[in-house]
């Protein structure tokens, strides 16, 4: 039976969250209806452009994500804090730019407006400020604005009416470092998976070929995409706990491992991100091409797995004894 969302998102053991969206049976999200011969091929520019200019609006940052033919990936960053310390009016600007909001809050927003209102008018504006808050941190929030408009687009171009997506999303809680770049990896490398591009860099509408791309042609690192800040240390900025020159060199080797069809060792020549991580190269292969089989409303290794089921109050998880095998 599937669970709740409110029992699947624990902010307390992790602000990494593995979201993804499957079209209906026949719905094409993007790609080639062999059967017509029509071609999808545009909408994959309609989920990134939404994907990223959400990220400006909510307090939610993009580790990772790949559109694919009939669903997408996407590894979100929760930034409670940020939500927190937004001052009132930034959070009404924010909200605005999505929703009309109600009278009292256009108000609110006004300067003149707002001198004129009653103390209970203020009151009850600042008890909707603070939902509104809430929402801006709030995957499921984040998720909805997505997908509900790539259908309505997908639907008004297809000249019909009814459910495009399957269901609601499927999330998954990644509870630590490693489980965090398993999953990262496993989403930059769909495309080659599924034979769409040959290599990360020339695979289109993924996270990983903007930051390819960024630190080729700017030396730089991408302002839509939550950055990376290295190796864990005191005073330790905000952004991905990894060096991006040794993400990228884990995404290449892991990806020319799975093209050949090698699932045996990797080569002698180990990035650092997975000796720093202390995952074994058989088990990292497991990882990043069954992640999704594998685990189901979280990964990690079996201690912050127990510690999950038992903030998030789930009799079983599935994922604990792969947990014990590929992260200790």
């Amino acid at each position: 039976m599937p669970k709740s969302r409110q029992s699947q998102v624990s902010l307390e053991d992790t602000p990494y969250y593995h979201c993804v969206t499957r079209c209906v049976r026949r719905a094409f999200l993007c790609g080639e209806d062999k059967a017509t011969g029509k071609s999808y091929e545009h909408r994959r520019q309609w989920v990134e452009d939404k994907l990223l200019s959400l990220a400006q609006v909510f307090c939610i940052d993009i580790c990772a994500y790949a559109v694919m033919s009939n669903h997408t990936h996407v590894v979100l960053h929760v930034d409670a804090k940020e939500a927190m310390a937004l001052s009132e009016l930034a959070v009404l600007e924010r909200w605005h730019s999505l929703h009309k909001g109600t009278l009292l809050t256009r108000r609110y927003a006004d300067s003149d407006e707002r001198k004129e209102m009653s103390g209970a008018e203020i009151i009850t504006t600042k008890e909707i400020i603070e939902v509104y808050r809430s929402r801006l941190y709030d995957i499921s929030w984040f998720m909805r604005h997505l997908n509900e408009y790539i259908a309505r687009e997908a639907n008004k171009e297809d000249g019909c009416t009814g459910r495009f997506w399957e269901g609601r999303f499927k999330s998954q809680a990644l509870l630590d470092e490693a489980a965090l770049a398993a999953c990262m990896a496993y989403v930059d490398l769909n495309p080659i998976r599924a034979k769409m591009a040959e290599t990360p860099e020339t695979s289109n509408h993924t996270s990983v070929q903007q930051r390819a791309q960024a630190a080729k042609v700017k030396k730089a690192q991408p302002k839509s995409l939550f950055r990376f800040v290295g190796n864990p240390r005191k005073r330790m900025p905000q952004g991905l706990p990894f060096r991006l020159v040794d993400y990228l060199a884990l995404v290449d080797e892991t990806g020319r491992q799975i093209r050949q069809g090698k699932r045996g060792h990797i080569a002698q020549s180990q990035s650092p991100i997975l000796k720093r991580l202390n995952i074994e190269p058989e088990n990292w292969l497991t990882l990043t091409t069954e992640f999704e089989d594998r685990f189901s409303y979280a990964a990690g290794d079996s201690q912050h797995m127990r510690q999950y089921r038992q903030n998030t109050h789930h009799r079983r998880l599935r994922g604990m004894q792969c947990a014990v095998k590929l992260f200790g």
